[in-house]
């Protein structure tokens, strides 16, 4: 490949704040609603915690599955096309849906429809989600060493669209399953007008031996092995995500069930910590550029350990919600620190592929969550938090020892 020719989804035209920011803000949100209205729509349709657990998995499974179509397809088409027409068909399948609902509210069709609506939005979802963090690396390339900065935008983007999708999703949810559905169907409509604008439009699919060698997971997990610093973080991130996943997974039950609160109080929950997120990840930002990225990783890797060892054990719902919003600011921190690590060492044509490797390693323990949600009674959910929190402890502790002197933490 020749050094001169640009990967396809690297230009933009429009400044970041048009190209990037806003496609990315829109995508954001409406996928922060499905993400979390969805469990939630769950619950109140088949009042049923192992079915909530069920539909958790079936929303990642095939999540995880299209990943490797997702990277090759962005390098292959840009970022602008994939974008327009996952949201496009993530919109048409909430309509659809909210149609179902209205005509039957309850019983076998809702609850196959909610369970549908899982897996189809989780794959469009992710779709858009690779073409979108695919447009803010090559945003953040350009900022050269102020790549951190992008990269802190961008996910305060992401944990913006987190504090008010969930609370939005819970609230819209009162007014009705199928009225909810509708108004996601419609900002995704909106999201896929806006993602025509996230890179040049495509030309034609590279052709030949170098396409094929660049489509898929199998280059994109060969970078990530070629890359230590970036393959001990992915592990450790992915080991820590178990926690925040079953967490995330059995939040409904835990909040609804062991708490007594509404399903109002599950989505305000996630909103709060979206809410402490956003100054985690402020606060990391400046705290990079004094300190670098080994010790706020490390620092942000020790408090997330420590508030999920402390949520296994909060007595009530006001403890349950303040330390979920610690473990996820502190979580928050150590995604900084990944998203820029990833920024500098991906080459930039093969960055779809590698991202989606990437992403699969860290989004492997969310079905596991599912699972383990469905198969668990909910008073025995406390134990299942703390080996998890057991684990996260150890991966993330063996991730930051491996980087201590990797000069690509401190560049």
């Amino acid at each position: 490949m020749s050094t001169g020719a640009a990967p396809r989804h690297a230009p933009h035209t429009g400044g970041p704040l048009h190209s990037v920011y806003l496609p990315r803000s829109a995508s954001a949100l409406t996928s922060a609603m499905a993400t979390y209205g969805i469990p939630l729509l769950v619950l109140a349709t088949t009042r049923s915690a192992a079915l909530t657990g069920l539909a958790f998995a079936l929303e990642w499974i095939p999540r995880l599955a299209a990943f490797g179509w997702a990277g090759a397809l962005v390098d292959r088409r840009g970022a602008a096309s994939v974008a327009f027409l996952a949201s496009m068909g993530r919109a048409l399948a909430l309509a659809a849906g909210a149609v179902l609902l209205h005509l039957h509210p309850s019983g076998t069709t809702a609850s196959a429809t909610v369970m549908a609506l899982a897996a189809t939005t989780g794959v469009l979802t992710e779709f858009s989600y690779v073409a979108s963090e695919t447009a803010g690396a090559s945003a953040g390339r350009k900022a050269g060493t102020r790549a951190h900065r992008v990269q802190a935008v961008l996910f305060g983007i992401d944990q913006t669209a987190t504090l008010a999708g969930p609370a939005l999703a819970g609230l819209l949810l009162l007014t009705g399953p199928a009225r909810m559905l509708a108004v996601i169907a419609a900002l995704s409509l909106l999201t896929a007008l806006l993602a025509l604008r996230t890179a040049s439009s495509p030309e034609a699919p590279p052709q030949g031996p170098q396409a094929q060698t660049n489509a898929g997971l199998l280059i994109g997990l060969r970078t990530i092995r070629s890359l230590p610093a970036l393959g001990w973080l992915v592990t450790g991130l992915a080991l820590s995500n178990l926690a925040g996943a079953v967490l995330q997974a059995a939040g409904p039950v835990i909040v609804v069930t062991h708490y007594g609160q509404s399903t109002t109080a599950v989505g305000l929950v996630w909103s709060a910590a979206a809410a402490a997120t956003l100054l985690s990840i402020t606060l990391c930002r400046f705290a990079i550029d004094r300190c670098g990225l080994w010790p706020v990783g490390v620092a942000c890797a020790a408090l997330a350990s420590l508030a999920c060892f402390a949520t296994a054990r909060a007595p009530d719902y006001l403890t349950y919600l303040l330390l979920v919003a610690v473990l996820m600011a502190a979580d928050g921190g150590m995604t900084v620190v990944l998203r820029t690590l990833r920024s500098r060492l991906i080459p930039p044509d093969k960055f779809g592929s590698t991202l989606s490797a990437a992403i699969l390693i860290l989004l492997l323990p969310y079905p596991v969550a599912g699972v383990l949600t469905a198969l668990t009674p909910p008073d025995a959910l406390g134990p299942v938090i703390t080996a998890c929190a057991v684990l996260q402890a150890l991966g993330l502790a063996t991730a930051f020892v491996r980087l201590r002197t990797d000069p690509a933490l401190r560049t």
